[in-house]
């Protein structure tokens, strides 16, 4: 089965490689941890296509915070968090970084701990402290922003406190995984020169298509996979209701339900997979391109300016199982990341390299609306700058993964073409001619970084570098498309081969912030959606290449480096304008937790479906961090256990509203292949406001009737 477990078959060939390549050192201990961030489910707009109308109405499968701790010969740390959630936002790692700080005094700060998002576009949103990303969302939810940073928090604690006595090998691996991704932005892909496109043909073309893994292991045996493979959290569309972890989150439940057995509950074993992001820019996984109304073999839209009609709002792009099937498409992507990401974890040890040496970080406050580019990193080859943020009017069209509103289109590098919206921008803030000037041939929509009394977005961001001996990560706070980052990773490269030392590189994109996007100098002259939300002008990108530059050149030298004044904390000035709970009820005769609509059939078998419905209150009220209001219990004898849960991506909660002050619940199963022959029953859990004149919620709970599995 797909989804199922050999796990004496694994351990065996793992003795066996392990056996035959016995490590000359074993250099790193390491930590691993896991925990839940999914926050609410219903009703809270989702992060990432700026849709209001995606609001969630329940759960796919939960989210996660993954955490790995890793600690070299000296006691020098670093920690790598990858997280289910849109992206890394700023306000969480100061948040974090300053409760780590109350539990673990200066063993974590900034420059050793790394936080990124695997960018889905179906987890709740309003978590940032700026408001260009809370817009939509109308405002922060504190609640969710809280429960989030303690998921991460808890995450690293159970990290710390695995870091093995004992260190153990850590292996790297890396090839390409082909078929799992396209670029949603090729004519921008294409106005990069020639020449150096080819050299990337053979590596992928115009997409990286190359996966990293780390094989991390302790005395008793492996402990985490770490992967990093460039493709954005976009299977799903703009059209899910459903909270979910994406491509990313669902490869990663694979991996550690194959590693822990298939009857551990995600998030309960021991084995932790991520699988983080990169160079995702322009990069989509819906990988048989872009057609109008999404019909595949009509008119295909995936141009400069993916209009259909003359309208921007009817281009999308496919999945692999079809434009109706989000789902599918996000199970064939995940298995694709999965199964590659196993084949080279398994392969490692003895076909893989080991990682030697030191950890060593470099971590710097930066400034990216006011650096002075040398012309050695500029693509004109003269002194470049960079300008105060800005987006321009093809970040609101959206892209073809979530096609934007109001007739806006990619492409368009005209300043004057769209009247009304100009007005609007001069109302909020009238761009001078100078940042007209700087952000050319960008036509400004928002000048965001100068709209008063706060800035919009961050201008002040922090740059890191990480190396774990041989093993480099370059830690991003923006979505950089695929030249720019090879562009970016090249000029890392560079520099520690300057200096004789052997490195790979990777970059972990959407990490320790959020300032959208980096195209290429070439790319930002098509002003396509990458372009138009590339903050900081057309020089952005030499500008990171620069300051990772020096401070590789740092690492590689072993020079201190000063960190700089931290970015502006403006948490105080957040707003949530999202009605609060004001009572929950349910029909005459009904209490929370009755079951609406039962099982139909005393009797199911693998591949059917089991639905039960039942009556109760938003999924706001209480998150059920680190539970689940769904379970899939089985029998065993008098009592029952927990088979599944809304973890599981076999289950999904389907929350509705009736009525204004009712919720519609409905649980359901699919029943994978390998379940065994018992008696089971499905479950709901929840908390209820039932008194609009106090806070005091009520718990409850209901259970179906049992049935069989044949």
């Amino acid at each position: 089965s797909t989804w199922g477990v050999s796990s004496m078959l694994r351990e065996i060939l793992l003795a066996l490689a392990l056996g035959a390549c016995l490590a000359a050192a074993q250099q790193f201990k390491a930590g691993t941890g896991i925990y839940d961030v999914t926050g609410p489910a219903s009703e809270i707009p989702f992060m990432g296509y700026a849709f209001p109308n995606q609001t969630g109405h329940g759960i796919h499968f939960r989210l996660y915070s993954r955490a790995f701790v890793f600690e070299d010969v000296t006691g020098n740390r670093v920690v790598y968090i990858q997280n289910d959630i849109c992206m890394g936002f700023l306000g969480i790692k100061m948040k974090v970084i300053d409760t780590l700080k109350t539990m673990y005094g200066d063993l974590y700060d900034h420059h050793n701990v790394i936080l990124g998002g695997t960018h889905t576009h179906s987890g709740p949103g309003a978590l940032s402290w700026f408001l260009l990303y809370d817009i939509s969302m109308l405002g922060m939810n504190q609640k969710h922003f809280d429960a989030v940073v303690h998921g991460i928090v808890m995450a690293i604690a159970m990290a710390h406190n695995n870091v093995a006595v004992t260190a153990g090998p850590i292996y790297l691996m890396q090839d390409l995984l082909l078929n799992a991704s396209a670029n949603r932005s090729p004519s921008s892909y294409l106005a990069n020169s020639q020449a150096e496109r080819d050299q990337y043909v053979q590596w992928g073309g115009d997409t990286d298509k190359n996966m990293t893994v780390l094989h991390i292991r302790n005395a008793s045996g492996p402990v985490g996979a770490l992967s990093f493979f460039a493709v954005h959290g976009t299977s799903m569309h703009n059209s899910n209701r459903l909270v979910s972890g994406d491509n990313k989150g669902a490869a990663a439940a694979l991996f550690e339900s194959y590693m822990n057995g298939n009857d551990t509950l995600i998030g309960r074993g021991p084995f932790v997979a991520a699988f983080g992001q990169s160079n995702e820019g322009d990069v989509t996984p819906n990988t048989q391109g872009a057609w109008c109304y999404g019909r595949v073999g009509g008119t295909y839209c995936n141009d400069n300016r993916s209009l259909c009609g003359g309208k921007n709002e009817y281009c999308f792009s496919v999945g692999p199982a079809g434009f109706e099937d989000d789902f599918g498409s996000c199970k064939i992507i995940a298995e694709k990341q999965y199964f590659k990401a196993r084949q080279l974890f398994e392969s490692a040890p003895t076909a893989g390299k080991e990682i030697q040496g030191k950890i060593k970080t470099a971590f710097k406050w930066v400034n990216m609306s006011n650096i002075t580019v040398s012309a050695k990193f500029t693509s004109t080859g003269e002194t470049g700058h960079t300008c105060r943020p800005a987006v321009g009017d093809s970040f609101a069209a959206g892209t073809t993964d979530g096609p934007g509103a109001f007739n806006f289109y990619q492409g368009d590098n005209c300043s004057t073409c769209l009247p009304f919206w100009n007005f609007i921008k001069n109302f909020l803030k009238k761009p001078t001619k100078e940042q007209i000037a700087c952000q050319l041939p960008k036509p400004i929509l928002l000048d965001v970084g100068e709209i008063e009394p706060h800035p919009w977005v961050p201008s002040v961001l922090p740059l890191q570098i990480s190396q774990i001996g041989s093993f480099v990560i370059i830690a991003v706070p923006a979505e950089f498309t695929t030249m720019a980052g090879r562009r970016l990773r090249n000029t890392v490269q560079a520099v520690f081969n300057s200096h004789g030392q052997d490195v790979t590189v990777v970059i972990s994109g959407l990490t320790n912030g959020y300032t959208q996007y980096v195209a290429t100098y070439e790319e930002y002259q098509y002003q396509r959606y990458e372009a138009g939300s590339t903050l900081y002008g057309p020089h952005t990108l030499s500008a990171y290449q620069q300051e990772f530059a020096m401070l590789a050149e740092a690492l590689a030298t072993d020079t201190p480096v000063d960190p700089g004044q931290p970015g502006q904390n403006i948490s105080y000035v957040n707003f949530d304008l999202q009605p609060g709970v004001i009572q929950d009820t349910t029909p005459a005769g009904f209490k929370f937790g009755d079951v609406a609509a039962d099982i139909v059939k005393p009797i199911f078998h693998p591949g059917e479906t089991v639905n039960v419905s039942f009556w109760g209150a938003t999924l706001r009220n209480d998150f059920l961090t680190g539970s689940s209001f769904l379970t899939v219990d089985r029998s065993a004898g008098s009592t029952w256990s927990t088979y599944r849960d809304d973890g599981n991506w076999e289950t999904k909660l389907y929350w509705a509203r009736v009525n204004k002050t009712m919720s519609y619940i409905t649980t359901s199963w699919e029943i994978p292949s390998w379940t065994p022959a018992g008696t089971y029953r499905l479950t709901l859990r929840g908390y209820a406001k039932p008194s609009p004149l106090s806070s005091k919620l009520e718990e409850y709970t209901g259970a179906s009737k049992p049935f069989g599995v044949n």
